[in-house]
């Protein structure tokens, strides 16, 4: 079984041995290190490489956005992804954090179940966690952005019909297996299209392509 390295970042003491107390009781996920604050967090992940960073929003100095910006923005740091951790699902800065690059969100209340599916997903590379609530933060938020709602670059030009038709799709949340079955196509073939679209449009992960599909205009908030 290939073991998940975490990093939990967090301003509270309790709050981290907690978390790493949980997810070192899971089988194939290991706690690597704790930072106390964002600075500690980008120097924690330069120097332990983990594959997944547990990131408080609101801590002092520099916060959990600034440094999920930082950390995805290395190409040294890459592979390490970022799952924000915050009182309430629609929290302001959640949105924020996404679009700095943060590959998913949970609460804190989450259960130990709860805590380690979601870390295992998002090493996986399956970015948008609980569709139902990601879907309507992403939606909610990118109402209230200013970012314009131009197309972007790469967009129209390089994706092709079905890759776009993809694209919407998961923005609006669904599955790979939910895309097969509603294009009727193979699970595999959608992965293919999903990497695809990544590799065109230089994105991370599920959670930045659906973010972009807002965000260009492609699916409107609460219409799709």
């Amino acid at each position: 079984m290939t073991t998940t390295r975490v990093l939990i970042a967090d301003d509270q003491v309790m709050v981290r041995q907690g978390f790493a107390v949980l997810l070192n009781a899971e089988p194939g996920i290991e706690v690597v290190g704790q930072a106390v604050d964002g600075v500690d967090a980008v120097a924690r992940v330069a120097e332990l490489t983990p594959d997944v960073v547990l990131m408080d929003i609101r801590m002092p100095g520099v916060g959990g956005i600034e440094a999920t910006r930082r950390i995805t923005a290395s190409p040294a740091d890459i592979t390490t992804k970022v799952l924000v951790l915050t009182t309430f699902d629609l929290d302001e800065y959640v949105y924020e954090a996404l679009r700095a690059g943060a590959s998913g969100f949970l609460l804190k209340d989450a259960s130990a179940t709860e805590l380690a599916h979601a870390v295992r997903v998002v090493a996986a590379g399956e970015a948008l966690l609980a569709p139902n609530i990601t879907k309507r933060l992403i939606a909610e938020f990118s109402r209230m952005s200013d970012v314009p709602r131009g197309p972007v670059k790469g967009r129209s030009g390089n994706l092709t019909e079905r890759e776009t038709e993809v694209l919407s799709l998961i923005a609006q949340g669904l599955s790979n297996a939910e895309i097969a079955q509603r294009l009727v196509v193979a699970e595999q073939t959608v992965k293919t299209h999903v990497s695809r679209i990544l590799v065109k449009l230089s994105l991370r992960d599920r959670t930045q392509a659906a973010i972009h599909a807002y965000e260009t205009g492609l699916v409107r908030p609460g219409g799709y």
